[in-house]
């Protein structure tokens, strides 16, 4: 194949964003998943005010608000004990909503809108990154061809926490007090609260959580999310803990029916609190899940992931403009990303690693919060 300008491995919501500011800005972009879309991923579908404001920032808001997506106004915080706390979400500033999506529609939305911006699709598995001299200079990817060698400037790997650019850079991982695995289902039949998602610190999952995200009548997302240190710790399958989680008295009074639960999945979570991790080589660049960039408190990555395609897009133009792709050119990228979301990673990692071992501890903040909106707010925030 001939030499591109940049190659974009993963056309989930990270790579489809890069792909889509990159295009703004003039260059040309191949954008490779091993799927086609649309395709499912396995979520929470939690699709927050943060992310709806970056797809407006796109110039995207008129596609978006046309879809019929459930929107999320409030949010429910259930401590080990059952003490409740509810809250209204805020809107962005643009008016941006919170929203559960399936992202087998959302992530379709947005690798469309990168096709449609000129960026070239191919559908292709990325075997690993052509390194020539310490230097990223393409992908190879096993096509409907065969084997393809993809000589490219520069490399963009958005290919998610089993990045096969990622480990072939930094195939040291970190602990596993850096790392997370969680399971998502989805039940009919199900008693929601209307347009509010659920948190429950509960005992058994702690230092996790498990979560219903409505998404219309008597139909939701559930699942549950747990450090995987703490999970190699105890054992029941993720399975099982969530079959606990369902039989407790206040879970069973709420399903109707024979509570099936349906296309039952799991995946794992790299967080962003190892500091010393990095993201820039010679010719690439890490974004998303592949550049370990997951809230350590609440298992969120898309917002990060789709402000890291936003600052990778502006670190690759500079360097396209220069005509350098050396780490050190690079390194203003892992800067940026240093300063939009580190402040609030290490507070994350803070609470999760202190707080939630102390369930106790939980109960009478949840029951305080309810008094004390400013306190509420700090716990909430990234909820």
């Amino acid at each position: 194949m001939k030499q591109r300008e940049i190659v974009i491995v993963g056309a989930g919501p990270v790579g489809s964003t890069a792909a889509i500011a990159l295009r703004q800005l003039g260059h040309d972009v191949l954008l490779i998943d091993r799927q086609t879309f649309p395709r499912d991923k396995s979520c929470g579908d939690g699709i927050p005010v943060g992310v709806t404001e970056i797809v407006y920032d796109l110039g995207l808001k008129e596609v978006f608000d046309q879809e019929d997506f459930y929107p999320i106004d409030g949010v429910c915080l259930v401590s080990p004990a059952g003490h409740i706390y509810e809250s209204k979400m805020k809107r962005g500033k643009q008016g941006g909503q919170a929203h559960v999506i399936p992202r087998v529609q959302f992530d379709a939305l947005l690798q469309e809108q990168a096709v449609r911006a000129g960026a070239e699709f191919f559908q292709a598995r990325v075997k690993e990154p052509i390194v020539e001299s310490g230097q990223v200079r393409g992908v190879k990817a096993q096509g409907a061809d065969g084997l393809l060698v993809i000589p490219a400037r520069l490399v963009l790997a958005a290919d998610g926490a089993t990045s096969v650019i990622s480990r072939a850079l930094q195939p040291q991982r970190p602990p596993d007090v850096h790392r997370a695995v969680a399971l998502r289902a989805y039940m009919e039949e199900l008693e929601v609260r209307p347009h509010q998602v659920e948190f429950f610190l509960h005992r058994g999952i702690l230092p996790g959580y498990a979560w219903i995200f409505p998404m219309g009548a008597q139909k939701a997302n559930i699942g549950l999310g747990m450090r995987l240190d703490k999970f190699r710790q105890q054992q029941l399958s993720l399975e099982q803990l969530l079959e606990k989680f369902l039989a407790l008295p206040f879970m069973k009074e709420r399903i109707r029916g024979d509570g099936r639960l349906q296309d039952v999945a799991t995946w794992q979570l790299n967080f962003g609190s190892y500091k010393r991790l990095p993201r820039a080589f010679d010719g690439a660049l890490l974004l998303g899940d592949a550049g370990w960039l997951i809230d350590p408190l609440t298992g969120g990555g898309i917002e990060n992931g789709m402000t890291s395609a936003l600052l990778a897009a502006q670190t690759a133009h500079r360097a396209l403009q220069q005509g350098d792709f050396s780490r050190r050119m690079l390194h203003e990228y892992e800067r940026a990303c240093q300063a939009a979301m580190w402040p609030v990673m290490r507070r994350s990692y803070f609470v999760q690693r202190w707080l939630l071992r102390y369930p106790w501890l939980l109960d009478g903040l949840i029951k305080y919060a309810r008094n004390h909106p400013r306190l509420a707010e700090l716990l909430l925030a990234k909820l």
